[in-house]
């Protein structure tokens, strides 16, 4: 399952980091435990390894095996981890991956690029009373609580009051950007 077996008869000196960080990970599953604790799994692997390596790690989680993963690669953990936890000298959150971002950053943000922003735009932005609103440069960013029914709404009146709009989308942060935010708001 590793990918290993055409090198069983080499010894393991000879191995490359990548290959030995495999054999690591099958010496730790010998006597078949319940509970797996890994430091950086896919550290120093090839992409091709790290995917073997992450999906033998999904098959573990997939047969009831409880494993803790401690990594700096946090588009791993989002894949990998049904909880997340973010430490710095202790523990400042814990959740789901989606749980985690939406208790950090509130509901998802909608942007609105528009040609030019002007006051007529606003106020026909501000008349809808969105939850929140941030003008940066030609972009309204809106705190809305069910963008795929608000949205049209704000587009037709943006529409409406003159407005050009160049591309709409949602800010949806990874967990690399709640990550960062926990650890600022902790300093």
């Amino acid at each position: 399952m590793m990918e290993l077996w055409e090198k069983r008869d080499q010894p393991i000196s000879d191995f490359s980091k990548g290959m030995k960080q495999k054999v690591a990970i099958v010496r730790a599953l010998i006597h078949d435990p319940k509970l797996l604790f890994f430091d950086e799994p896919t550290a120093n692997l090839d992409p091709e390894s790290a995917r073997v390596v992450r999906d033998f790690i999904l098959k573990l989680k997939k047969d009831g095996k409880t494993i803790f993963i401690n990594t700096h690669n946090l588009d791993e953990a989002q894949r990998i981890c049904d909880r997340i936890g973010i430490l710095k000298t202790k523990l400042l959150a814990v959740n789901t991956p989606e749980q985690l971002e939406k208790t950090v950053w509130g509901s998802s943000k909608t942007v609105i690029q528009v040609e030019r922003i002007n006051d007529q735009i606003l106020a026909a932005v501000r008349k809808l009373n969105p939850k929140g609103l941030n003008v940066e440069e030609n972009r309204i960013i809106l705190a809305l609580a069910d963008p795929q029914k608000e949205n049209p709404d704000f587009i037709e009146e943006i529409v409406s009051a003159g407005g050009r709009i160049q591309y709409v989308t949602q800010f949806n942060p990874g967990l690399e950007e709640t990550y960062i935010k926990v650890i600022q708001e902790t300093k």
